[in-house]
């Protein structure tokens, strides 16, 4: 396995396995390791959304599922849902997640490689990203993507995007603290990255979120924070539609249609 593989594992496990260790019991509709829920953000409402629209009824893979954050929701609108992930510790965090979820018949979880999964071609009819493509090569990712797609298939991801200085200059420091590999800092998505998009998918959409909202995120918990963030999400509306505004948004979420594979 490629050391660089191999430093994502270990980073997740490590939280992951501290996470276990001090939570003794796990809600199944709960949030991520920080008890943050990602719908409470606008991104994610309208990640959540398009998932309504597209997963009723389908064949999803939650594609690096981590610790199963979207899990629950992903099963209770999909026919089944499949999640893979290489960190065996946040898969076990997963599995508590689920365990006792009404629709948890519809849910497999696997340990396997996002950039070689193990499915034959056609397999699904969505591919859920939550956030895993700066962990991973990213044109072998989409390769793979568009490979176990089927034809009329759709890939729904959310992201953080790249370009905005205030919010890299807050990953680094995230770094320095351990809360991110070196690998994961330095692969944000940027707008080449989304023309690489178009190698693999024939039609592409990307909305884009959180100009200003993020800085409200961490003040989420505390007394009037969610009214901050509303507000601040009001404005970035607005803001967001200026061309030029778009590439320094925290977060987009990228529709991915018409899968182009090489093995077809």
């Amino acid at each position: 396995m490629e050391p660089r593989k191999e430093k994502e594992i270990a980073h997740y496990d490590t939280h992951a396995r501290q996470w276990l260790s001090s939570h003794a019991s796990l809600d199944t509709g709960g949030g991520d390791f920080e008890g943050f829920h990602p719908s409470i953000l606008s991104s994610y409402r309208h990640c959540y959304d398009l998932l309504a629209r597209y997963a009723k009824g389908k064949s999803v893979l939650d594609f690096g599922c981590g610790n199963g954050v979207h899990l629950p929701y992903l099963a209770s609108l999909a026919a089944s849902v499949t999640g893979i992930d290489l960190s065996e510790a946040s898969l076990a965090i997963a599995r508590r997640r689920i365990a006792n979820l009404p629709v948890r018949e519809h849910i497999q979880l696997k340990k396997m490689d996002c950039e070689h999964l193990e499915f034959p071609d056609n397999s699904f009819d969505v591919v859920f990203d939550g956030g895993v493509f700066s962990s991973l090569d990213f044109e072998r990712a989409l390769s793979e993507i568009a490979r176990v797609l089927k034809p009329d298939g759709i890939l729904i991801g959310i992201e953080t995007f790249g370009h905005n200085p205030l919010t890299n200059l807050k990953r680094k420091f995230n770094e320095k603290k351990g809360k991110r590999t070196a690998w994961a800092a330095q692969h944000i998505l940027t707008t080449s990255s989304l023309q690489k998009t178009r190698q693999y998918f024939a039609n592409i959409d990307v909305r884009y979120f959180h100009l200003l909202s993020w800085l409200a995120f961490p003040l989420i918990g505390k007394p009037g924070g969610v009214a901050m963030l509303r507000f601040l999400e009001l404005c970035d509306a607005l803001l967001l539609t200026i061309p030029f505004l778009k590439k320094y948004a925290f977060k987009i979420v990228v529709v991915c249609q018409q899968p182009i594979s090489s093995d077809r």
